[in-house]
């Protein structure tokens, strides 16, 4: 598969599009207000602990105190064990467990502790003994970015990823990433990284890291330790809270973990940041130098390679198939809700053939969605209804099989008789819809106001408890312009004067853009005051 990096750069924003075959998978926006936060590490004071929900908030200088769950707390807050979300390991050299490292070293972390998914509702959850008081300093490094009202989740167990190592402050295991397969690599490299690794400190080895030089390993190594002792420097001087260290920003960060073999080329078309990139490749893997190209034609990047299209259906809330059904993706306050439907490709004849068509179209387009969109959390398909079971099972095949592209963990369960998938998958940052769009001032989000027949409803109740509370006669009426319209509409015996002869009160309307539609303002003549909240029920 033809995998390709797109980073386009502008003054105020840097995207980064990973492609497969010249058709969009994933896509990274980084902005001065939404700069990546996974992997930056803190000294916090604890602000609360909530034994009742196995959880403490730590106070690390943001607007929101973080989320400390007790199974992401270490054995001892002043050692650090093994960061396993980094990557699954492999730590004993016999081990012949499944392969599923993980390859994002963002300290992977999932909604329910420890685990990518949510656990059975029938299981009793493990119950995590902690020492945590009001006021402790503890260091703690974010897992997962703040996702709607919700703060950043942070752990105790600091890890730092490198290049072809992940660092492990304080923990003797030398773990080496499932993906790589050959046992005598896995002995050669752990075997050279125990010769190099100081006493006390543990690692684990990156997919990346397989059948590289040791000098490549030393100064991933020297770099990394250079790095963790500017911390413990900088713990002495701060007082919590205080940021201690800073992460990569998101293109170096997907430079140091995605760019591998598998990759075919990155293309920039930023002139400082090929440089920079390059003298880092040129640096820890001097062989793939040749894959970075600089862009510097005049028709934009993304216009050129028919990304900025794609870009559009990760906002559409509708997404068209090919055979000319349709899937509709709809957020919900818990969940993501994904309906498909067969729209022109509807047949009376072969209607289970055709509904199963669909749904295996709409799968591979759902799981691209998903990847682009970033969706985690729980997510709900209802598929087109099919009949025999072992057609069900082929959409439940083809979503595995395609699912196995995504680096965020998931959990995929089986279509039930109503045709209805559920899906878990690994929630780190917003999704990418998040760093295009805002809640709409309006509607705040929901994409639905008040109708003005219900706005009206709402303004003769307050007349009706203003009468009765108030003996003043004469008011003044503020109001967005398309409300006002709508009160006037009739002429002489408009709406508005319906309402002033029925309660015996003189009212002026002056028009105010800055209003929301469903929003009034009522001035008492006699006070010169707004008085709307006084006779609100």
């Amino acid at each position: 598969m033809r995998k390709e990096i797109i980073i386009n750069s502008t003054a105020n924003e840097i995207r980064i599009a990973i492609t497969e075959e010249g058709k969009l998978a994933e896509l990274f926006v980084e902005t001065p207000e939404k700069e990546r936060m996974v992997g930056d590490i803190y000294v916090g004071k604890v602000a609360k602990v909530m034994a009742g929900i196995q959880a403490a908030f730590i106070d690390i200088g943001l607007q929101q105190d973080a989320f400390l769950h007790f199974s992401d707390i270490g054995n001892s807050l002043g050692q650090y064990n093994s960061m396993l979300n980094d990557e699954e390991v492999d730590t004993d050299e016999d081990d012949d467990e499944s392969e599923q490292a993980d390859e994002r070293p963002q300290h992977a972390e999932s909604d329910s502790p420890r685990n990518s998914s949510r656990k059975p509702r029938h299981q009793e959850p493990r119950k995590y003994e902690v020492n945590l008081t009001k006021g402790q300093e503890i260091i703690v490094q974010i897992t997962k970015e703040p996702v709607g009202k919700k703060g950043v989740r942070v752990t105790s167990e600091v890890s730092l990823p490198g290049r072809f190592l992940v660092l492990l402050p304080f923990d003797g295991k030398v773990g080496i990433s499932k993906k790589i397969t050959s046992f005598k690599e896995k002995r050669r490299l752990r075997k050279l990284v125990r010769s190099i690794l100081p006493a006390t400190f543990g690692v684990i080895v990156r997919t990346n890291a397989e059948n590289q030089d040791e000098k490549l390993f030393l100064q991933d190594l020297e770099q990394l330790l250079t790095t963790w002792k500017e911390i413990e420097k900088t713990v002495k001087s701060e007082q919590a809270p205080a940021l201690l260290y800073k992460d990569m920003a998101t293109t170096s960060s997907v430079i140091r973990d995605l760019f591998s073999d598998e990759i075919n080329r990155v293309v920039l078309d930023n002139k400082k940041l090929y440089k920079e990139i390059k003298a880092y490749v040129n640096v820890f893997s001097p062989v793939m130098a040749d894959k970075i190209e600089f862009y510097g034609k005049r028709e934009p990047l993304f216009d050129a390679l028919g990304i900025e299209k794609e870009i559009a259906t990760t906002l559409a809330r509708k997404v068209w198939l090919k055979s000319g059904g349709y899937i509709i993706l709809d957020p919900t306050e818990a969940m993501m809700v994904v309906d498909v439907n067969s729209g022109r490709y509807a047949a009376k004849q072969e209607q289970e053939l055709n509904s199963l068509r669909t749904n295996l179209e709409a799968a591979r387009e759902i799981c691209r969605q998903i990847r682009l969109r970033d969706l985690g959390g729980i997510i709900v398909i209802d598929f087109i209804d099919v009949e025999e079971e072992k057609n069900r099972k082929k959409i439940f095949d083809e979503m595995k099989k395609e699912f196995r592209r995504d680096r965020a963990k998931a959990t995929i369960l089986p279509l039930t008789d109503f045709c209805l998938m559920q899906i878990t998958r690994q929630r780190i940052r917003q999704s990418i819809i998040h760093s295009f769009t805002e809640p709409c001032p309006v509607c705040g989000g929901s994409g639905m106001v008040q109708s003005k027949t219900t706005i009206m409803s709402n303004m003769e109740r307050w007349l009706r408890r203003f009468r009765t509370e108030s003996h003043e006669h004469r008011l003044i009426l503020r109001a967005h312009p398309s409300m006002l319209e709508y009160l006037r509409d009739g002429g002489i015996f408009s709406r508005l004067t319906m309402m002033m002869i029925r309660f015996r009160v003189v009212i002026t309307a002056e028009e105010d853009r800055t209003l929301m539609i469903d929003e009034l303002h009522f001035i008492s003549r006699k006070q010169d005051k707004d008085i709307t909240q006084e006779f609100i029920n």
